[in-house]
This record gives C-alpha cells, sequence and structure tokens, in this order.
C-alpha cells in the first residue's frame, strides 16, 4: 500500500451542506475502493492566486490517504467528473514527505487545543 496525498478545490457557490456531501461522496469511494483514509483536513475557503473558471476563491481539502497505486486513476477520474471540483492534485508521499505530513498533524493539532 503506498501513502497518498490529495488537495482539491470545490467551487465557492456551493452551500456547506453542498461541500460536506461532496466531500463525503469521495471520502466513501476511497473507502469503497480499499483505501485507508489516514487524515482529512478542511482548510476552508481560500482566495486562489488566480482565477479559475471565473472565481477567486474556493474551498480547499486534504485527503491522506494509503491505497493501492490502481485506485488514483478511478479516484481521479471521480474528480474531473464532478462540476463541484475546480482543481485537484494527488501525489505520492516517499518517506520524508510522510515524516513531514506527520509534523504538520501535530502542529494542527497543537493550534486546535
Amino acid at each position: 500500500m503506498n501513502h497518498y496525498e490529495t488537495v482539491f478545490i470545490l467551487n465557492p457557490v456551493l452551500s456547506d451542506v453542498q461541500v460536506k456531501e461532496t466531500v463525503k461522496k469521495f471520502e466513501d469511494y476511497l473507502v469503497s475502493k480499499g483505501a485507508e483514509v489516514v487524515y482529512k483536513e478542511d482548510w476552508g475557503l481560500k482566495k486562489l492566486a488566480y482565477t479559475i473558471q471565473n472565481k477567486k476563491s474556493g474551498f480547499y481539502h486534504l485527503f491522506e490517504f494509503k491505497a493501492d497505486g490502481s485506485v488514483v486513476a478511478p479516484f481521479e477520474l471521480e474528480f474531473r467528473r464532478d462540476d463541484s471540483v475546480m482543481r485537484y492534485l494527488t501525489v505520492k508521499l516517499d518517506k520524508h514527505a510522510a515524516a513531514w505530513a506527520e509534523k504538520r498533524k501535530e502542529r494542527v493539532k497543537a493550534l486546535k487545543k
């Protein structure tokens, strides 16, 4: 099982309920394909560096998961099929990136306290 991280941007015109439903849909898709969702994080509404589809902001979300490599291509196809997704990026984490992701998670937990 490989370690992956996906960041995706959702359309800013979606309601909170629609955003949660979309995130849940992608999480359920990963679980149905046998992936283990290690961590997920909602980064909220952020301003984009450049306009995408005439939008200047978007809802950012992060998934960190472990799965076989054969799961990634169909997962990204689901992103392309969903009109509410403006951009997405999936990367395979090596041992150094995985260690950095652990540090980031600890930092986020410390900030929430």
